[in-house]
């Protein structure tokens, strides 16, 4: 059976040579057949890394196209190794792939995480927050009332367990829920905003809520990747 490997994206634009691990280079010469979330990214950011590779002799399966059936199909009847590439970041975490690797464990398939950056863990292990126990929430409600909620919800969970909370939104949504967190959460609960992770614009920074409310201008998060979190 052959192995299907979760190969990492760079988080911010020409930063392959500085995130990603040697393995992922070699693995992307000798694959040819990859799950992705979207063709046109992937086949763009291979181009980019400049390793010779053919990118018209590969194949490319976009996951959120694909049903129960096409995965088993696909994988059943593959004779080489396969790989599983995100949008950004490792795939699996916030991301569609978890999809194919489930059924890849299904078949007996030796699955293989290759090192890269994950704007989760960087964000957490940069924001002097619990790290210790923490949970990743995926997108909050988009409605205002139901989101403010929410955050109430998830603050209280926070003050009770000492848990770090963490959060992603639409990158231009980013404004409304920083702002939402500002008005709901308590003086003392400390932020952490983390935007632009491993680019050079890159701006993380944790202070209380009542520190944040005082600023009189803020960091642009404005479409940019962040990763919210408190405690």
């Amino acid at each position: 059976m052959p192995n299907i490997y979760l190969i990492p994206m760079v988080l911010a634009p020409d930063t392959q040579q500085e995130v990603l691990s040697q393995p992922v280079f070699e693995k992307i010469q000798t694959i040819k057949t990859f799950f992705v979330e979207n063709v046109k990214t992937t086949r763009r950011f291979i181009s980019s890394l400049k390793l010779g590779v053919d990118i018209d002799t590969l194949t490319f399966h976009e996951i959120n196209e694909l049903d129960t059936n096409d995965l088993f199909q696909i994988l059943s009847e593959s004779t080489g190794d396969l790989g599983i590439l995100s949008e950004s970041g490792c795939p699996g975490v916030a991301d569609p792939g978890a999809t194919v690797v489930e059924m890849a464990h299904q078949l007996n398939y030796t699955v293989i995480p290759l090192v890269g950056p994950n704007s989760i863990l960087l964000a957490l292990m940069a924001s002097g927050l619990n790290g210790q126990s923490f949970t990743f929430h995926g997108y909050l409600p988009i409605e205002e009332k139901d989101r403010e909620k929410k955050l109430k919800t998830l603050e209280g969970f926070s003050i009770q367990n000492k848990q770090t909370q963490i959060f992603i939104e639409t990158p231009y949504r980013n404004k409304q829920m920083f702002s939402a967190m500002l008005k709901v959460l308590k003086p003392e609960t400390k932020i952490c905003l983390a935007v632009n992770i491993t680019a050079e614009d890159a701006y993380i920074k944790t202070a209380s809520v009542s520190w944040w409310r005082k600023q009189d201008s803020f960091p642009d998060i404005h479409k940019k990747p962040a990763i919210f979190m408190f405690l």
